[in-house]
């Protein structure tokens, strides 16, 4: 998840109060004008007394902790597998998921996906049908005591499946959600475990 505050802001062309917003890999504000900062506009980014301050000028007024705070996540963002929780020498199983990358990233942590999907940390399973949802019966017994199901569905237009039918059939079957991220540029995941007594 992001960050998201109500600001003043001091542009160039003028003061502005809005809503401020960082979802990697963008930084948005929203006020009499919408304006949008990646990638070169984040570039020399610094915390600078109360305020955030870009290179071309931008000020947000958030007071000195939330400005450190907000330049550190912006320069160090966060990797995939930290947002999702992956820990070295996890029992992680992917079903409906094609994702070569993740496979690569799961590998350099030391938490390949195993075959037995039996006793797993996590379990990342692909979803953008109600049939598939059907299958999350036999998908929770794979699960360790604490271990986490991500459910990766298609994201923005291509989108078949709202995040509410989501939660809705996973909560049916005694899982908490807990956590939602970007997974990729066209998926987003849900997290859910089992709910506690």
């Amino acid at each position: 998840m992001g960050k998201d505050v109500e600001v003043r802001a001091t542009f160039t062309d003028g003061v502005d109060q809005g809503r401020l917003q960082y979802e990697p890999p963008k930084l948005l504000f929203r006020g009499a004008q919408r304006r949008v900062f990646t990638g070169e506009g984040l570039a020399g980014l610094k915390a600078e007394g109360d305020d955030l301050l870009l290179a071309d000028g931008s000020r947000f007024h958030l007071g000195a902790k939330a400005a450190e705070s907000w330049a550190k996540a912006i320069l160090n963002p966060k990797g995939r597998l930290d947002k999702i929780g992956v820990k070295p020498g996890m029992r992680v199983g992917l079903i409906n998921v094609a994702d070569d990358d993740l496979v690569a990233e799961l590998a350099a942590r030391n938490a390949a996906p195993v075959a037995d999907l039996r006793d797993l940390d996590l379990l990342f399973y692909g979803a953008d049908s109600a049939a598939e949802l059907d299958g999350l019966p036999d998908l929770i017994p794979t699960l360790a005591d604490r271990g986490a199901l991500w459910i990766a569905s298609r994201k923005g237009k291509a989108a078949t499946l709202k995040d509410v039918e989501v939660m809705a059939a996973a909560k049916a079957r005694g899982l908490v959600d807990n956590k939602v991220v970007g997974f990729s540029d066209t998926l987003t995941a849900l997290r859910f475990t089992r709910r506690r007594p």
